[in-house]
């Protein structure tokens, strides 16, 4: 593994599911600084000059490579700012894992803020991970503000796996797409909070292109007097066919916003919305307790089969 020491070892575990440096390309951020990198004939990753993120190029034809850009903050009153972009050629299937863990112990709030542009080549099939996880028992807040422009070529599909489960204090995640003829978009949003957290997740979709196509799933859990916001627009600007699903689970005093939206702005544009927020059902609670689970730990079964 690289220099890093448990804490931050555990947290590159946490959001990147990796205990020793993966195969393939690589770029480890810790706290604000490069920890590893590492290309390979295919993929390149370099550096923007002026410091604020990194570009990586992925040269058409490219299948079965990943790439894994994972960041960890694990000092307090760390504020920054990383701005990363993807470049995709034509006709490539890889894996893109990226995601931050925050561990703060301080008194000082630490911030991550990362804008991930992706340019789709034709025909090119993407899958991108993005974990977010928070922990340490310091006052200062740990705080993750993930911004995702995605431009999509014709052909081309990409599934997005976006995911916080713990420990972050405030999150406010911005994701705008735009795709073209043929082009596929899925994405699968899993969220919970706690304590007084408070997440906003907001999606912009645009389906440009003939035979477009999305779908934007977000399943959450609010507990304690956590908040949450879901607003996600699909527009269909062409012959196309979108789905929104905002689906929820509200418990203690938490609090949930759904507003999800469509624009046509074609005839022959299909879009679909759904939105259900609701406490869990008592039958789901005695049924798992009269197996041997208290209350406590039947919650929790079912909250994690929600989430999965």
């Amino acid at each position: 593994m690289l220099n890093l020491d448990d804490i931050q070892k555990a947290m590159l575990e946490e959001v990147a599911d990796i205990s020793d440096v993966p195969q393939g390309a690589y770029n480890f951020r810790v706290n604000s600084k490069l920890a590893g990198r590492h290309t390979t004939d295919r993929i390149d990753i370099s550096s923007k000059p002026d410091g604020s993120g990194i570009d990586i190029f992925i040269k058409p034809g490219t299948k079965g490579e990943s790439v894994h850009i994972p960041v960890v903050v694990s000092a307090s009153g760390i504020k920054e700012t990383v701005y990363n972009d993807f470049y995709i050629g034509d006709d490539c299937d890889v894996v893109i894992v990226a995601g931050c863990g925050i561990h703060n112990c301080g008194e000082h709030d630490s911030q991550h803020d990362g804008i991930h542009r992706f340019y789709v080549g034709k025909n090119s099939k993407i899958k991108y991970v993005e974990k977010h996880y928070g922990e340490g028992d310091g006052n200062g807040k740990r705080i993750l503000n993930p911004q995702t422009e995605v431009y999509m070529e014709d052909g081309s599909s990409m599934e997005m796996e976006m995911e916080q489960i713990k420990g972050v204090d405030s999150t406010e995640r911005t994701t705008i797409a735009e795709l073209k003829a043929g082009a596929k978009l899925v994405v699968k949003e899993r969220l919970m909070t706690h304590g007084s957290q408070t997440a906003v997740s907001g999606y912009k979709v645009s389906l440009n292109g003939e035979g477009s196509t999305a779908d934007v799933v977000s399943r959450s859990v609010a507990r304690d007097t956590s908040s949450q916001t879901f607003n996600a627009c699909i527009a269909g600007n062409a012959p196309c066919s979108g789905h929104t699903e905002c689906d929820s689970i509200i418990m203690d005093s938490g609090k949930i916003l759904a507003i999800p939206s469509l624009e046509a702005n074609n005839v022959d544009a299909m879009l679909v919305h759904e939105a259900a927020i609701g406490k869990i059902a008592g039958d789901q609670l005695i049924k798992l307790m009269t197996l041997g689970l208290t209350e406590a730990q039947a919650e929790e079964q079912i909250i994690k089969g929600f989430l999965r």
